[in-house]
């Protein structure tokens, strides 16, 4: 059971928001919920951008800690992290390390397999590997490898962006230029059919919890940019249709996987239930999205917890690390 303590309101957090990756928009909507909870709260919030004053006012007037609400390599891939480090400020989610072998979908993929999570097959493919070796040749031998249907994603990056599912071998090719235009790797994965859903995890200092897992059902079967973003094209079912042992076992996969990645206060777990009833974790997400669509606010609020609340209360939790 989450629960939630007062917090101190001499506790001064800002929000990151914005940068520079394709999906800052969202971001910038992620960062004023996340402002909005945190003053209702009443804790003293301000917002900023990761631009080039970022630095001069984190030097100038450091605040007791940091909230990242920002998407993509900026706020996942672990380098701002490393920066809020180097200047000694606490901030809320996973540590630079982690959030670096997490964003990595390949990596991710790998440690869950060596600590016995199932993850669906795949191959990590460079776009200079694919040129070299000849693109015909390789897509031939990943379809003999993998079968039919295959879903193909970014190895790096978030929100569906270049995310394509193949089920004919003559729109793999499309698949893969679409995917490098958003990365210079991609992953092709056997794609699971069953049913979509996310686990948002919290930690609010007596271990992880897992919160009630949303069944994703998009309109169009894809769960995509669109999908995730644009009101009425998805339907969110909290807590999923699963069967309660199902639901369990999900809820388990998911906590050894944010356990076996070395996650932190907060993560959100994909997984994809087989019409056996089995999970497999599809990735995890460090810095999960806050928008009044995203998955994580729909747990929270089927849990009973306030928003604020539970942000606020993380917030305490990093600051206190710096203090120990």
């Amino acid at each position: 059971m989450i629960t939630t303590m007062g917090t101190r309101d001499d506790i001064r957090v800002l929000v990151l928001a914005g940068g520079l990756s394709y999906e800052r928009d969202v971001s910038l909507r992620s960062g004023r919920r996340v402002l909005d909870a945190l003053r209702s709260a009443g804790l003293s919030a301000e917002q900023h951008d990761a631009d080039v004053s970022l630095l001069p006012a984190l030097q100038a007037d450091p605040p007791d800690a940091v909230v990242i609400a920002l998407h993509g390599a900026t706020g996942e891939d672990g380098s701002l992290r490393g920066v809020l480090d180097l200047c000694g400020i606490p901030y809320v989610g996973a540590d630079a390390r982690t959030a670096r072998l997490a964003w990595d979908k390949p990596s991710a993929k790998s440690m869950l397999r060596e600590a016995g999570i199932p993850t669906p097959d795949w191959v990590a493919l460079p776009h200079d590997r694919f040129s070299e070796l000849g693109a015909v040749a390789v897509l031939d031998r990943i379809v003999e490898r993998l079968g039919l249907p295959l879903m193909v994603k970014p190895a790096q990056g978030g929100s569906g962006l270049g995310a394509a599912v193949v089920r004919d071998a003559a729109d793999l090719p499309a698949a893969m230029v679409g995917c490098f235009a958003y990365d210079s790797t991609a992953l092709v994965e056997q794609y699971v059919t069953g049913t979509n859903v996310a686990v948002s995890i919290i930690d609010l200092g007596t271990g992880p919890e897992a919160l009630p897992i949303v069944e994703i059902v998009p309109r169009d079967g894809v769960y995509d940019y669109a999908a995730r973003y644009t009101a009425g094209l998805t339907t969110w079912h909290v807590p999923a249709r699963l069967d309660p042992s199902v639901a369990a076992r999900v809820s388990e996969t998911a906590l050894a996987a944010y356990k076996a990645l070395g996650l932190r206060d907060l993560s959100r777990i994909d997984v994809i239930v087989g019409a056996d009833g089995e999970p497999q974790v599809l990735g995890c997400n460090v810095s999960p999205g806050l928008t009044e669509t995203s998955l994580l606010p729909l747990a929270v609020q089927a849990a009973g917890v306030d928003l604020g609340a539970v942000l606020s209360a993380l917030v305490e939790r990093a600051v206190s690390r710096k203090t120990a």
